[in-house]
């Protein structure tokens, strides 16, 4: 299968220019696989986080892909399955990153300018929000504020009163501004974050905005689409404090692989 499809869908003016590759001066992050478990083939991967112990991954539905749903839930590792806690309606809304921060969980959609609360115990919805962003891309926290990525170089800051903008971070390193920022994660003080459509992840400052490590995954993009030829792109870090591991995956990737660097 041969299909292209923006962080979320097609038709994405943000997308049009496909990013370059990080600057060739920016150190590379060398990593170790420590193992691989399932993931399910049909799973558009739009988020991946660890919250209590489990893995949680949020998917989207793009109209290419009829077969596709824009769910949140828990990951078995033995199967690669979700077990879904929530489920948009994927006529309205396309499912895109979520987080979890005091006790609740906030979900974004890709176009809609609309994001959903949820009761992080019980998942029933509390409520709804917008925000500044023309697109919702990716979510992670600093443990105060919501982090969400837009498919641009910019990350924004929200506040969870009233969702408005604390500050925005411009991306770059030294050949510009560094676009198709995705799925985020928040790791000791930085910010990871996928380059929609490379195989690249980016380590951030967030007091800078410079990028100041990369990760070359692309020999694990390769034996996915080995795997699975009807992989798509690389999206979602999940990072473990537990065990001090991070979890990566793809849109329909085969895998979820457990990897170990210097953070």
């Amino acid at each position: 299968m041969i299909l292209l499809v923006a962080c979320n869908n097609s038709g994405n003016s943000e997308n049009e220019n496909i990013p370059s590759e990080p600057s060739s001066n920016i150190p590379i992050i060398n990593y170790s696989l420590n193992s691989s478990f399932p993931h399910d083939t049909g799973s558009f991967t739009e988020g991946l986080l660890i919250h209590n112990g489990q893995l949680y991954e949020s998917t989207g539905s793009p109209e290419e892909i009829p077969q596709a749903r824009s769910l949140f839930g828990t990951v078995d590792l033995k199967t690669g399955r979700i077990d879904k806690k929530i489920e948009l309606d994927r006529q309205k809304y396309f499912g895109e990153g979520i987080v979890f921060l005091n006790d609740k969980v906030y979900q974004l959609t890709y176009q809609t300018k609309v994001g959903f609360i949820y009761d992080a115990k019980t998942f029933n919805k509390i409520g709804e929000f917008t925000f500044p962003s023309k697109e919702g891309w990716g979510m992670t926290t600093d443990g105060s504020h919501l982090i969400m990525t837009d498919g641009t170089n910019i990350i924004t800051y929200l506040e969870t009163k009233n969702f408005t903008t604390v500050k925005t971070i411009n991306v770059t390193d030294d050949n510009g501004p560094v676009t198709h920022l995705n799925e985020p994660e928040f790791i000791k003080g930085y910010i990871y974050a996928n380059i929609y459509t490379t195989n690249y992840i980016v380590k951030i400052d967030p007091a800078s905005g410079k990028v100041v490590g990369k990760i070359d995954l692309t020999s694990l993009a390769t034996e996915a689409k080995i795997k699975f030829p009807g992989s798509l792109e690389m999206n979602g870090i999940a990072y473990d404090s537990a065990s001090d591991k991070v979890y990566v995956t793809g849109k329909m990737w085969p895998n979820i692989y457990a990897i170990e660097f210097n953070h």
